[in-house]
């Protein structure tokens, strides 16, 4: 899985956040490793993910309200909320 570090366009987020997540729950990488890479896909592309601090309406759209729990649980956590 190649993860980039900066994406374009919201869609791209959602595609890899979607990856990333599905990847995790059928055990094809760790918890550490899931953390680690959306903890950084959130720190350089936090403007494309959330809006008003919330989920923009793409990413609401295409990666659906479990995997989105699980983004906002590691974001929560990073910023030590």
């Amino acid at each position: 899985m190649e993860i980039k570090m900066f994406y374009k366009t919201q869609r791209e987020i959602a595609e890899i956040i979607n990856e990333l997540v599905d990847s995790y729950w059928e055990n094809g990488i760790d918890e550490a490793e899931l953390v680690l890479h959306l903890k950084n896909l959130f720190s350089n592309n936090s403007g494309k993910i959330l809006k008003n601090e919330q989920f923009t309406t793409i990413l609401k759209q295409h990666c659906g309200k479990r995997r989105l729990e699980v983004v906002e649980a590691i974001i929560k956590m990073s910023e030590g909320k």
